[in-house]
Formats: structure tokens, sequence, C-alpha cells
């Protein structure tokens, strides 16, 4: 029992000194000082559905703490598409997760990123931790639509963000915004999003 407290805080301290040094480097492609909390993750992997039979897309997965949510849900590793920017998250990934589909790239080029392998797939469901904040608005949009272009009518996408509003403004004739969840429990505390196409 002691042993295995003693690994799950060093692993735990692993992620924390990881994700920090990738904040260092590269601190506007990483949106939170700390990694997400596994509560957030758990919240933001509840919109996936694991009886659709579709893959799910993940955008930003950075340590790995909303994968680890997302296959406990009950998505197959063969069935969760990872998308990560940062190539020593993506190398720290690969190892880590067996069996997922990560692939080492930009998801504001979202076609040319999921490449032939998954062109014209159709999702779940699309759980991103982009730090939108980062980006104009413009691609923010452009990024919404893209992904709801990639899911069945009325399936989600869910976005974390730590801003008090919706880090995507509202277009009502083309896409619906709801506040999903409100996680104290995460430093800084974060908001949920969820997008659903018109």
């Amino acid at each position: 029992m002691a042993l295995r407290l003693k690994e799950k805080i060093e692993q735990k301290f692993d992620e924390e000194i990881r994700f920090l040094k990738g904040w260092m480097d590269k601190p506007k492609s990483v949106g939170a000082i700390l990694p997400t909390s596994a509560i957030t993750a758990r919240k933001m992997a509840s919109v996936a559905n694991p009886q659709s039979g579709l893959p799910v897309l993940e955008l930003g997965p950075g340590t790995g703490i909303i994968t680890k949510a997302i296959l406990e849900r009950g998505i197959a590793p063969e069935k969760l598409v990872s998308i990560e920017f940062s190539t020593d998250f993506y190398r720290h990934l690969v190892e880590s997760f067996p069996g997922v589909n990560f692939i080492n790239g930009d998801a504001f080029d979202i076609e040319a990123t999921l490449g032939e392998n998954w062109a014209g797939q159709k999702f779940d469901s699309v759980i991103s931790a982009i730090p939108l904040l980062s980006f104009p608005m413009y691609r923010r949009v452009q990024l919404i639509e893209k992904l709801l272009d990639l899911l069945p009518p009325g399936r989600p996408v869910v976005q974390i963000t730590y801003g008090p509003v919706s880090p995507v403004i509202a277009w009502p004739d083309r896409y619906h915004i709801e506040h999903f969840d409100f996680v104290v429990r995460n430093i800084p505390p974060a908001q949920l999003w969820v997008y659903r196409k018109a």
C-alpha cells in the first residue's frame, strides 16, 4: 500500500515537472501552469459515448491526464485519436499509452494533421484542452466549426478554458454554446464549455 502511494506521488510529480518544462519552453502552447486535475479530466471525458462505435478525437493531451480519463470511460485505445503539438509531450504519450493513435501536429490545420488515415472519418465527440485564449478569435471560431463538421449532428465538442466566458463567441445560426461545468478543484479553476452544431 505504501509502495503504491509512493509510486503515485512520484508519477504525479513527474507529470507536473514535465508540464512545467513544456510551459517554460513554449508558454503560448500550454494553457495553464499545472496539468488538468483528474476531476476535470473525468468530467470532460464524460461526453464520450463508448457505445457509439465511433472514435473520439482529443486535442492537446499534454501529459495524458485527459487521455487516461477517456480510456477509463471505456473508449478502446484504438478508438482514440489524439493530436499533440509538442513533440516532447507526444513522445511521452506514445510511451505511456500504447495503442492510442497519437499524432504530432497542429489541430488548427485539422485536415492535414489527420491525414489520409482519418480523412472523411466522423468522430463521436471532441475533447479539447487546446489553450484557445492564446489564439485570435477568428482562428478559434474556424477551429470550432471545423471540429463540428467532423461530428454527427448533436454530438459535442467540449473545451476547457480558464477565462470567465466562452473562449469562442456566439454564432447562434452556426453553433450552440452551453456552459458545461465550473471545476473549482483544478489549478486554476476551470470552465468547461460544450459546442454543438446549430
